[in-house]
């Protein structure tokens, strides 16, 4: 069967070398769509964790080779640096001059609408969370990643789908919630504070498609946790993809420029 193919593809939050990466789901999705652009909105190598501990496989590099390949068919590649993967030395070797590197991009949709992309780290620190809730709220989550991809190995092992079991726990956590409550509000209020219809974004691990107050906010969500992609349509309409559930969701019809995914 022929691929679908879409105008533009977002991802963010791949966390290559990070060993609870979910690169197998990943390669496997990318190997199952075709895109006329490609927006890599941050955090697609960690050189973070590559710096406290190398780990690389194969499958992360075949993310890598995918992408490239990708570039070399026709897909206009573009590439906004996050917090992890800042250093673009890091990436030097790999991107050979393939991808077109900004800090913030702006991208018009079919529709006409200006979207304003980033990572999402500039918003860090603008919030009410304590530095000391902060951290303990990174240490708790990194058990919980650990967690859930020891559990998502085995049940891939046993031939069942993938579970983004991390989703419904972060979001039982009130800070959790307020947290990331805030971050969708900052974001949605400093893209229509410049003039744009909307914000895509990534970072927080937290995929989402909905307007707030009048601004469009899109987070890609990541392939760590939620596993989910944003896409957007020939005819301009955005929609979230959940792995496994992509050829379902691409199947649904839109509703006007957004569907509502929260």
């Amino acid at each position: 069967m022929a691929k679908p193919t879409v105008r533009t593809l977002f991802l963010s939050d791949i966390h290559l070398g990070f060993r609870h990466a979910r690169v197998r789901e990943l390669n496997e999705f990318l190997h199952g769509i075709e895109a006329q652009s490609i927006v890599l909105v941050g955090d697609i190598v960690d050189a973070l964790s590559l710096a406290r501990r190398a780990f690389w496989t194969a499958e992360h590099t075949q993310v890598v080779r995918t992408l490239l390949a990708c570039q070399r068919a026709g897909t206009r590649l573009i590439y906004i640096p996050g917090n992890h993967d800042a250093s673009l030395a890091v990436l030097a070797g790999m991107l050979q001059g393939q991808f077109e590197v900004h800090r913030e991009w702006v991208h018009r949709t079919a529709r006409g609408a200006r979207l304003l992309v980033l990572h999402g780290d500039q918003f860090d620190g603008l919030g009410s969370c304590p530095r000391w809730l902060n951290r303990l709220g990174n240490t708790l989550h990194g058990g919980i990643v650990a967690v859930s991809h020891g559990v998502n190995n085995v049940r891939r092992m046993l031939g069942k789908p993938y579970w983004a079991m991390c989703e419904p726990m972060k979001l039982s956590f009130t800070a959790s919630v307020r947290y990331i409550s805030e971050f969708e509000q900052l974001a949605a209020r400093h893209a229509a504070r410049f003039g744009y219809d909307g914000v895509v974004c990534g970072h927080i691990h937290r995929a989402n498609l909905c307007h707030i107050d009048g601004t469009l906010y899109a987070n890609t969500g990541d392939w760590v946790e939620s596993c989910s992609a944003l896409i957007e349509t020939s005819r301009g309409e955005l929609k979230l993809l959940r792995w496994p559930n992509v050829t379902q969701s691409l199947s649904q019809p839109a509703d006007g420029l957004i569907a509502d995914a929260a």
